[in-house]
């Protein structure tokens, strides 16, 4: 471990422990104003099983923002990142939400978050619910959706940032531009992704659920969500994390959590797991295979670093494939969709579909 890293996990907890405190201040003075102002409500994706549902969102101060275009100029989308990252969260608001009849209320904290657990008596369908939300005392009303899982074949788990959408972590740089200039109609997926995630998620006429876990804050919600419908990525609920102290914690662990969350929620259900070599994705999902066995039925890491990265995740895969499941470093979502068609996970002619996607973008 390099003298810089050793020095900031020394001063990391003095860190976290002195922005909490200024935090807490911060909030104990602003909030009480923020709350008599006009609010909006947030809501995320909803998740559970037919007897379980979590839902959460969060109370903000409104921000002025125009719909994304193809056009729009890099002033203007840096400065509507900039609005995304300058919330202003409203705690100690009460918040309702009616699902399926059953009505449940929770107070937003001091960041502005609120979950709610939903318990139907009746179990719910499998597939997409709406939650009607409401503020306590205000015309303030907003819609979540829900995601519930029931009967499906296996469910995925895939990350976002240089996973489905080009994102250059691996250069700083590039990444800043890339995130800081662009929107939800300028940003690139790889080629071929939305092809393979519907694959992978469409299983006749039922659908296997998939989950997206980001290390990118709450804030770029709207953006990612808007990414993904207008390319035609299968819709799922996010795990973010939260803008603040959180982030100075270590992706990894935050990660691995999320899944272990996910795995546990659905004990029945096997996974397909997505990501990319350039930061933890292969050791947390080498992790997670080793310590649920026979719950993962494949791992596909895409391939966008240089070769002294893949020397070790090439060691990985080998660890990886003594307990049974194989992990695919994949150049492109090509190579992940013929595996995934010779393990039965996709048709042929899904294959054909991920194979036509891809030829087409290296065509444009």
């Amino acid at each position: 471990m390099n003298p810089v890293t050793t020095a900031f996990k020394t001063v990391q907890p003095m860190l976290e422990r002195a922005l909490l405190a200024a935090d807490q201040a911060f909030a104990a003075f602003v909030q009480p104003r923020r709350a008599r102002g006009k609010l909006l409500l947030q809501p995320y994706v909803g998740w559970g099983t037919p007897t379980q549902v979590e839902l959460t969102g969060r109370v903000l101060l409104p921000r002025t923002m125009q719909p994304p275009r193809k056009g729009d100029r890099r002033l203007r989308n840096a400065q509507n990142v900039l609005r995304r990252l300058l919330s202003r969260e409203v705690g100690g608001v009460k918040v309702t939400g009616t699902l399926d009849g059953q009505q449940v209320s929770a107070v937003s904290d001091a960041d502005g978050y609120f979950t709610l657990i939903f318990t139907p008596q009746v179990p719910l369908p499998g597939g997409w619910h709406q939650a009607a939300l409401t503020l306590d005392g205000r015309d303030v009303t907003a819609t979540a959706r829900v995601q519930v899982v029931a009967d499906a074949r296996f469910g995925v788990i895939s990350d976002l940032d240089d996973t489905v959408i080009q994102s250059d972590v691996t250069s700083l740089p590039r990444m800043l531009a890339t995130v800081l200039t662009g929107n939800a109609r300028t940003r690139l997926p790889f080629p071929g992704v939305g092809a393979l995630y519907r694959a992978l998620t469409r299983d006749g006429e039922a659908r296997n659920p998939i989950f997206y876990v980001s290390s990118s804050p709450w804030n770029f919600f709207d953006l990612l969500w808007q990414f993904l419908d207008y390319r035609r990525i299968p819709l799922g609920p996010m795990f973010l994390r939260n803008w603040g102290v959180d982030l100075l914690g270590g992706h990894g662990g935050y990660k691995h959590g999320v899944i272990e969350r996910i795995f546990t929620r659905f004990p029945d259900l096997t996974f397909v797991l997505i990501g990319d070599s350039g930061e933890k994705d292969p050791e947390i999902y080498a992790e997670i295979v080793r310590r649920h066995p026979g719950r993962v039925l494949a791992v596909y890491i895409r391939d966008v670093t240089e070769g002294t990265r893949d020397g070790g995740v090439l060691k990985l895969r080998e660890e990886v494939r003594k307990t049974g499941t194989d992990l695919v470093l994949a150049a492109d979502s090509l190579n992940a969709a013929s595996h995934a068609m010779a393990m039965g996970l996709i048709t042929a002619g899904e294959y054909r579909s991920v194979l036509t996607s891809v030829a087409r973008t290296y065509e444009t």
